[in-house]
C-alpha cells in the first residue's frame, strides 16, 4: 500500500537573517558562507512559537487538500524543538486546525523527522481501515537554541514549517527507517547535565560530557562524512525493496542541510543535481521542515507533476536516516 499527498502547505516567519547580518557579531562574511554551504539568507521566528508555525502550515496544507479538518484521524508532528515538554506539538496543531476526531503526538527524529512521520503515517493508513486522513506537520524553530558565537554552526540554521495531507493509496512506496546511537553526540542539545561530582558519587557516567546544555552542539566535520554515505544509502536501502534504480526518479528531495552535502550525495548516486530540489539557499537548515519545505515549493511551482516518482531522502541528529519513494 501507499501513499496520495492530497495537499500541501508551508509558512515561514518574515523576519530574514542574511550572511551580511552574522557580521555584526561573528568574524565571518558573505562569501565565506555562501561558498561553505550554499545559504545566502534563512527565516527567524522571533516571537512566533513552534506550534503556531506549524498551525499555520497545517492550515494551507488542509485548504489545499480540499478535506474536512473532521475528517482527519491523526495528526502527527515532527520536530525537535517543541514548546513544551508537554503537551505535544501534535496536541495544540489539531486543535488549532479543527481536527477535532483525530489522535495526535510528536515525532522526534530531528532532520529526518519528515520521512520518520510520513512512514509511521503510512502504516497507520495500511493497518486501520477507519483512518481517512493523516496530517503530518513539520515544525521548527531552531534559532532558539542555535549558538550564535559559534561562528561555524550558527550560519546554517533557519526557522519554518511546512505539512501534508495524506490518504492511502495503490501506488508505487517503499521506505526505509535507519539510526547509528553511537554518533548521538555529534549534533545535540542536552535540557539536563548532571554535575562531575554528583556523576562520580552516584557511579554514572555521562556519556556526551561535551554535549551543551541549552545549545545546539555540531562536530561539523563528523556530521559531513556521515551525511554523505546517509544520503545515498537512504535511497539505496528503500529502492533495493521494490527493483528500482535512480534512473526512475523523477526527483529528490533531500536533507537541506548544506550544499556539498547534496553535491556529494548526487555524486555517489550517480544521479545528475538537475534532479535534486534545493531550496537551502533562502531557508538553510530547517531541520525536519527542510524537506517538505522543498517539496511544497516545488510543487507550487509546477516542477513536481502528480505521477512522478520522487524520493525524499534525510539524515539527521540521533544520528538518523531514511528514505521514502512514492509516486506523486
Amino acid at each position: 500500500m501507499g501513499i496520495s499527498i492530497l495537499g500541501m502547505g508551508s509558512y515561514v516567519p518574515g523576519q530574514v537573517l542574511t550572511n551580511d547580518d552574522f557580521t555584526r557579531f561573528v568574524e565571518t562574511n558573505d562569501e565565506w558562507i555562501r561558498t561553505r554551504t550554499g545559504i545566502t539568507e534563512r527565516r527567524m521566528a522571533g516571537w512566533e512559537p513552534t506550534w503556531y508555525m506549524g498551525k499555520q502550515a497545517a492550515l494551507r496544507a488542509i485548504e489545499a487538500a480540499g478535506t474536512d479538518p473532521a475528517e482527519i484521524g491523526l495528526v502527527i508532528s515532527c520536530t525537535a524543538t517543541s514548546d513544551f515538554n508537554t503537551p505535544s506539538m501534535a496536541s495544540v496543531i489539531q486543535h488549532e486546525t479543527g481536527a477535532v476526531n483525530a489522535a495526535a503526538f510528536d515525532i522526534n527524529a530531528a532532520c529526518s523527522g519528515f520521512v520518520y512521520a510520513t512512514d509511521v503515517a503510512r502504516r497507520f493508513l495500511e493497518t486501520d481501515d477507519s483512518l481517512k486522513y493523516v496530517l503530518v506537520v513539520a515544525n521548527e524553530a531552531l534559532s532558539r537554541f542555535v549558538d550564535f558565537t559559534d561562528r561555524a554552526s550558527c550560519i546554517l540554521f533557519g526557522d519554518g514549517a511546512a505539512a501534508a495531507v495524506i490518504e492511502k493509496s495503490d501506488k508505487l512506496y517503499s521506505s526505509a527507517l535507519c539510526s547509528d546511537g553511537s554518533g548521538a553526540g555529534l549534533l545535540c542539545s542536552r535540557s539536563l547535565k548532571v554535575a562531575p561530582e554528583v556523576a562520580q558519587e552516584s557511579d554514572f557516567e555521562d556519556p556526551f560530557p561535551d554535549m551543551p546544555l541549552h545549545k545546539l552542539y555540531q562536530n561539523g566535520k563528523e556530521v559531513y562524512k556521515f551525511a554523505v554515505q546517509a544520503l545515498p544509502r537512504s535511497f539505496e536501502l528503500a529502492a533495493e525493496k521494490i527493483n528500482i534504480t535512480k534512473d526512475d526518479i523523477d526527483w529528490f528531495i533531500p536533507h537541506q542541510a548544506n550544499i556539498r552535502i547534496i553535491e556529494t550525495a548526487a555524486k555517489k548516486l550517480g544521479a545528475p543535481m538537475e534532479k535534486f530540489i534545493v531550496t537551502l539557499d533562502h531557508y538553510g537548515n530547517t531541520s525536519s521542515a527542510s524537506i517538505p519545505l522543498a517539496l511544497c515549493e516545488a510543487i507550487d511551482k509546477g516542477m513536481i507533476k502528480r505521477g512522478q516518482k520522487l524520493a525524499l531522502i534525510g539524515f539527521g541528529a540521533g544520528l538518523t536516516y531514511g528514505g521514502i519513494i512514492f509516486e506523486y
